[in-house]
């Protein structure tokens, strides 16, 4: 009889369990076909908990529920609201569509069971904790190069520290060896005069210590000298933070979509702050910065993110970037040159911007380095009608070298007029 019961209960258990299982297995399935089909349909105008160009979607199913009393109304507005409207005359569904600027809400491709399960995550959405932010700075995401000069003089101290002591220690211990021998102790000699006398006596070595120092400093002097006009790695702070590495990496933005200057004129460009409204008036919370960077742009235009529109009589203000690419005034650079007819990629000056989440100055931008890339790069000559010519030109010219290939050092890249005038 015991083990009878036994059997029941232990089945009743695994009844319950295996329906328990069941139910959460449904729940969890619901939830991640919800969050799917709401990314797939819906998340380019709405977000669950903040209004973008539509409502938040958060709590909606529950007002419409409070209306109609059940999730038909809504299922068939988010459907097709402008059917919808049409069929029913719901005074709700109109008031809404006017509300927000009568921006039609396209019909949707979709079951009941999916409408429900978009609802179902929507309603149990939690937001994510935003990070922080890299830190903003002039050197900010650039590792720095430890100074050599530093080390160097470090490492002199604490040699002049030790050699100290050990000179103390070994004329103590002479002073100790004689008066057990019943000598007078040394005469007191200064350490600094201790070790100016043996230069003196080892005259080889002092003028070999001389000619070290002397070329170090000379080879610090120089590389001074070099660096005066050079500010590779320079990266100064920013008034927006801004990611290339989320714009131009992860998201694929092109380049001259922002830049839009780059393949028709000398300079790149600063995008202008429309450029960014047409993305920003949808995309209001980034991944990294939350809301904080973006209320930036909103505030230099005059954006009312809750109501969607431009604020009447706004007074704009300019976003004072920080250029960081910085040529001399006597150096001419045409970007459109390089760009359209020298087929260059944007990384070939600035690097893997698309990897930077702050912009710095990738590459030195020195005469020496522009040179040396005129020297490495091939002229792209194919399907171009008057590098044609040139090509056929330069062939006969190279003839007895035998080049079929050519360097911009070849159609004049070296002449000092093409950079300087």
């Amino acid at each position: 009889m015991r083990n009878t019961w036994v059997s029941l209960i232990g089945k009743m258990l695994f009844t319950i369990a295996a329906f328990t299982m069941l139910l959460m297995s449904s729940s969890v399935r619901a939830q991640l076909d919800g969050e799917a089909i709401f990314k797939a349909n819906c998340s380019s105008c709405h977000k669950p908990d903040k209004k973008v160009i539509g409502p938040a979607l958060q709590g909606a199913r529950e007002n419409w529920a409070e209306r109609t009393g059940s999730d038909e109304a809504i299922i068939a507005w988010v459907k097709n609201s402008q059917g919808y409207m049409k069929s029913s005359g719901d005074s709700y569904a109109k008031k809404l569509f006017e509300d927000y600027n009568k921006s039609v809400m396209t019909a949707i491709a979709v079951s009941d069971e999916e409408v429900l399960a978009v609802l179902d995550y929507v309603d149990s959405y939690a937001p994510p904790v935003a990070a922080v932010p890299a830190a903003t700075g002039e050197s900010a995401g650039v590792e720095e190069a430890s100074d050599p000069t530093l080390w160097l003089i470090v490492i002199v101290v604490i040699l002049f520290i030790v050699f100290r002591v050990l000179w103390s220690v070994s004329k103590n211990l002479r002073n100790l060896n004689r008066q057990k021998d019943g000598q007078d102790h040394i005469e007191e000699v200064d350490f600094l005069g201790a070790l100016g006398q043996y230069f003196k006596k080892n005259q080889a070595l002092t003028v070999i210590v001389i000619v070290l120092l002397s070329a170090y400093v000379a080879i610090l002097g120089w590389d001074w000298l070099n660096g005066i006009g050079v500010y590779q790695s320079y990266q100064p702070t920013q008034p927006i933070w801004f990611s290339h590495k989320i714009h131009a990496g992860q998201n694929g933005i092109n380049c001259v979509y922002c830049h839009n200057s780059v393949e028709k004129g000398k300079a790149a460009g600063i995008p202008s702050v429309n450029i960014c409204m047409n993305c920003h008036m949808g995309v209001q919370e980034g991944k990294v910065s939350g809301t904080k960077e973006i209320a930036k742009i909103y505030d230099a235009i005059g954006w009312d993110a809750d109501k969607g529109r431009y604020i009447k009589g706004y007074e704009q203000k300019p976003i004072e970037w920080v250029r960081i690419h910085n040529l001399q005034d006597f150096v001419y650079f045409n970007h459109s040159q390089h760009v359209v007819v020298g087929k260059q990629e944007c990384q070939t000056c600035h690097g893997p911007i698309e990897e930077m989440d702050e912009v710095y100055q990738y590459s030195e931008l020195t005469m020496g380095w522009c040179i040396n890339c005129h020297r490495e790069t091939d002229v792209t000559m194919d399907d171009n009608g008057y590098y044609e010519r040139i090509h056929n030109d330069l062939v006969e010219k190279h003839k007895e070298e035998g080049l079929e290939t050519f360097k911009v050092e070849h159609i004049g890249g070296l002449e000092c007029v093409k950079c300087h005038y």
